[in-house]
């Protein structure tokens, strides 16, 4: 049974990965092909171009151009909920529900990586929900930036019985060396504006990795933490640290 072929309004959460074109998996192709209206996040980086969502989806997707329909949604707010943050979550579920209202059937949101991590997927969902009746609500998952990272840089994420923690560096380098202390493998997103801090923070517990920027894209770069010269880095970037590894299957 085709899982899209559904009658009732439906939104779908569909994660297009971290930025190569060719990490889309052929059920967000899928997805993505079969929704009449495709939102796509439209930043103060991205300006009058399009973003990184909407590269992927015109890149794996030639034929949604005409369904695309960019939303606004601010960046300059990187935590709590302020006004400029409730803006971009209300204007995009102002979109989804216009959409409806003309005649869609199914409406996907594409977001980078994957909606259910650190995406702004499950706030627009909520507001959906609440104004469109009978809504169904779907995530089809996406490649996460540390998988790629993991990935491009041959550094496995976990092997055996070794704990992975993903953290935030808005929540807080506290949070970042807490979890240096406690987790084997530590990976750090949105750390760019406090690149120095975070590194510090990283070579004080003694621990190396390597940082990756634009992962999967033309310009990407993978440098060793040790080597990072510069006190800050773009929003897409990811600090992976990995355990040293002494021996083939040490964790097992």
């Amino acid at each position: 049974m085709d899982s899209f072929a559904i009658s009732t309004p439906a939104l779908i959460g569909v994660g297009v990965g971290p930025g190569d074109p060719e990490l889309l998996t052929l059920k967000a192709q899928a997805a993505l092909d079969r929704a009449d209206v495709i939102l796509v996040p439209s930043t103060e980086a991205s300006g009058d171009d399009a973003g990184r969502a909407e590269q992927v989806v015109l890149a794996g997707c030639p034929g949604a151009a005409g369904k695309l329909r960019r939303v606004p949604f601010s960046m300059a707010q990187r935590r709590g909920v302020g006004e400029k943050r409730r803006q971009s979550w209300e204007a995009s579920a102002q979109a989804a529900e216009a959409a409806f209202a003309g005649g869609a059937t199914t409406v996907a949101f594409a977001t980078v990586g994957d909606p259910s991590v650190y995406s702004t997927f499950s706030y627009l969902a909520a507001h959906v929900r609440a104004a469109v009746p009978g809504l169904t609500v779907s995530v089809v998952p996406g490649i996460t930036a540390m998988q790629a990272l993991a990935a491009a840089s041959l550094t496995p994420l976990v092997e055996g019985q070794e704990s992975l923690s993903l953290v935030p560096a808005t929540a807080g380098l506290e949070a970042v060396r807490t979890a240096l202390e406690h987790a084997d493998t530590v990976v750090a997103y949105k750390g760019g504006r406090q690149l120095a801090a975070l590194l510090a923070v990283v070579r004080d517990a003694g621990r190396d990795g390597v940082l990756g920027v634009d992962v999967g894209l033309p310009g990407e770069t993978i440098t060793p933490l040790c080597d990072v010269d510069t006190d800050r880095a773009p929003y897409f970037s990811t600090v992976l640290v990995a355990p040293a590894r002494t021996e083939t299957g040490g964790r097992l």
